[in-house]
């Protein structure tokens, strides 16, 4: 394990048999995503995608609930790998990019909804997380 110098807490990966591997093999063989999330409800990738689809659906309320049952479930995710509510969550390692994809959805359908607050919570959370989340 690389020392931390910065002093703060290691960052968090997901495992690499996170439901979100699954969820991306299935939607890369051509299932329909409504039943990739059906079969895989805690792929936050899935949850993360299905907003983003309903953004651009111009269906902010469903986006705001898919994101945020996303963000939750990645919360759950994070959490049992010993996330402790603060510190790194990079983006590059591929099983995290569904929780930051969702909490950046998050952030976008809330601001359709006219949360600004929590939209601006969230781009915050994901910049802290790992600024090239909103690469993703």
């Amino acid at each position: 394990m690389v020392e931390n110098l910065l002093g703060g807490p290691a960052p968090t990966h997901l495992p690499e048999d996170h439901a979100d591997m699954s969820a991306r093999a299935e939607l890369d063989a051509g299932v329909d995503l409504r039943t990739v999330a059906a079969h895989h409800p805690a792929a936050s990738y899935a949850w993360g995608l299905l907003a983003r689809e309903s953004l651009a659906g111009r269906d902010p309320v469903a986006a705001y609930a898919f994101a945020r049952t996303g963000y939750h479930r990645g919360l759950d995710s994070l959490r049992r790998a010993g996330w402790k509510g603060h510190g790194p969550i990079p983006a590059d390692h591929v099983p995290n990019q569904g929780f930051l994809i969702a909490l950046l959805a998050l952030a976008d359908a809330a601001e359709a909804i006219g949360e600004q607050e929590e939209a601006d919570r969230c781009r915050s959370f994901a910049d802290d997380s790992d600024p090239r989340a909103r690469e993703l």
